[in-house]
């Protein structure tokens, strides 16, 4: 029997009259080229969960054609124009409704403050897609890993400070019209945080990243609150979800701080 006259039993009507919200595929790796805010070809690993809304009549969707859309082509995308790929999954499926989840890596290269040398900082991204009845909906989040140094502990201190590495989270959605880019968002988080940082670095780097720590002291809730101000004052901006995470390296417990707003 050819493939043709093989029965087609997730095209099968279904008579439960339930709606499934999403179906599809969860945690599939495939290779993307993710582009940059400077138009440059970042190569990385996607992992994807790829889903529809299923109709209450039909009883199964085609698992297969969410690969087969990562396989057609190079995997090749920016921020601005991930909505194709959520459209392609829309069109394909036959569905009014489609989600996109993707994380990723992505790598970009920094020089150090003192010897300019220069090295891969990589950072967690998550891009999500909706698609509605043709409107698509782009946001992203990203994981800023940076310095913070607490102000009490310099302040009651005779010598020294304790510090600790932070993860700041920023999820943003751009407003209709405007253009935000992933950059946008670890600028800021590495530069309200009381130092950012590199993957090498030399001993008069070392020095002034110390250094620039020690002048930049700042809580957990100082973190959130600076880069808030700066949330709420963009207009590319109309939704953030912000988050600050302290690894105390005097408990045995992180410091953590949240502010989200819908503008």
């Amino acid at each position: 029997m050819s493939a043709s006259n093989l029965p087609d039993t997730q095209n099968r009507k279904d008579t439960r009259k339930i709606v499934i919200d999403k179906v599809g595929i969860k945690d599939i790796s495939h290779p993307i080229i993710f582009i940059d805010r400077e138009s440059n070809k970042v190569p990385t690993i996607g992992n994807f969960t790829m889903t529809v809304t299923l109709p209450e009549h039909v009883k199964g969707t085609h698992m297969s054609r969410f690969v087969e859309i990562l396989n057609d082509g190079p995997c090749e995308f920016s921020v601005h124009n991930f909505d194709r790929i959520i459209s392609k999954v829309s069109s394909r499926l036959n569905s009014d409704m489609a989600h996109i989840k993707l994380g990723f890596m992505f790598f970009r290269k920094k020089k150090a403050p003192a010897s300019g040398v220069e090295s891969m900082m990589d950072y967690q991204v998550t891009l999500y897609g909706l698609i509605n009845k043709g409107t698509p909906e782009v946001m992203m989040k990203v994981v800023v890993p940076v310095t913070s140094l607490c102000p009490c502990s310099k302040s009651i201190s005779k010598y020294g400070a304790h510090n600790q590495r932070s993860h700041i989270t920023i999820k943003a959605r751009a407003a209709i019209g405007k253009k935000l880019d992933l950059e946008d968002l670890i600028d800021l988080a590495e530069r309200k945080a009381s130092s950012e940082l590199f993957g090498v670095l030399k001993r008069d780097d070392e020095k002034v990243v110390t250094e620039r720590a020690y002048d930049n002291p700042a809580f957990v809730e100082d973190l959130v609150r600076d880069i808030a101000i700066e949330l709420n004052n963009d207009e590319k901006i109309n939704y953030y979800r912000l988050e600050s995470e302290n690894f105390e390296s005097i408990h045995n417990h992180s410091a953590y701080a949240v502010i989200e707003n819908q503008k």
